[in-house]
């Protein structure tokens, strides 16, 4: 199976437990990975040259997906947008590019870690989850596991993770630290702003995000 990997840090629980649940199962060497952004995995996945990965939820509309995904219950930290007069897309994103515009929200769309160290760094900024649960009382959902082949593996995935309390190891940590510039205590506080399971809650904010889209 070819896996299109994001290597930002709201995945990071996620990578730490497939790489353990592919060698309990002995089903690494049956694993490849694609690196790269949000929106440049979007293409990889409809040119089908991925077989699964976490898209874009405004593009998993129209595929198959597990319920899994990435989402913010409140706010987030890592999906913002950098108030000015003009709109600014960013470039590695598609979902919170277009929630942006839903909400009405004029300036620079900022997403994933640059987001969370300009967020640190107590810029100016509106945090566009925070913002979308302030207006509907619902998570948002910025992106789903969705897949092309290999369905029963990933309803598998599904189950074990959903499951799962991922501990990251200090060795794992201090190498996302240094390559973000991220503090590991900031990183741990992060990553408890993101949640995996597409629950009731969640499946009704991204029907109200389709519904608006």
């Amino acid at each position: 199976m070819v896996f299109g990997k994001i290597e930002y840090l709201n995945l990071l629980p996620f990578h730490v437990f497939i790489k353990r649940f592919n060698r309990s199962s002995r089903e690494n060497m049956t694993m490849e990975y694609k690196k790269n952004v949000p929106a440049k995995i979007n293409v990889l996945f409809e040119r089908r040259r991925v077989d699964a990965a976490f898209i874009s939820s405004i593009k998993a509309k129209k595929y198959k997906y597990a319920k899994l995904g990435i989402i913010a219950k409140k706010e987030v930290l890592s999906v913002l947008v950098i108030p000015q007069d003009e709109y600014k897309k960013d470039t590695a994103s598609a979902t919170s590019n277009l929630l942006a515009n839903i909400l009405g929200i004029k300036g620079e769309v900022l997403i994933g870690d640059r987001a969370l160290e300009y967020y640190l760094s107590g810029g100016p900024h509106i945090d566009l989850a925070k913002t979308w649960n302030d207006k509907h009382h619902l998570p948002f959902v910025f992106a789903l596991l969705s897949y092309r082949n290999h369905g029963s593996r990933i309803k598998k995935i599904e189950k074990h993770f959903s499951k799962a309390k991922v501990r990251i190891p200090g060795y794992i940590l201090q190498k996302a630290s240094k390559k973000t510039g991220i503090s590991q205590k900031d990183i741990l506080s992060y990553l408890k702003k993101i949640s995996y399971n597409l629950d009731k809650k969640a499946s009704l904010g991204l029907k109200k995000f389709y519904t608006l889209s």
